[in-house]
């Protein structure tokens, strides 16, 4: 079965967005703010603490029932 990914014609809209940053230098991972279940969050790659930040990302919607930050 072939399955083919058509590109976008247009370009995605972007808006400055906060994120959520690993503190480990040997760590790049990141997430939205949006998408955090927790106050302060943990790297889900490493372990290590998390520091916010803003980073220039398409805009997208989080629709989750489950977005609660405790």
């Amino acid at each position: 079965m072939y399955y083919s990914r058509k590109k976008l014609t247009g370009d995605l809209p972007e808006e400055m967005t906060i994120i959520w940053s690993c503190t480990n230098e040997k760590c790049n991972g990141w997430m939205r703010d949006n998408f955090v279940f927790l106050a302060q969050p943990v790297c889900a790659q490493c372990n290590s603490f998390m520091e916010k930040g803003e980073k220039m990302l398409p805009i997208l919607a989080n629709t989750s029932p489950n977005q609660t930050k405790n």
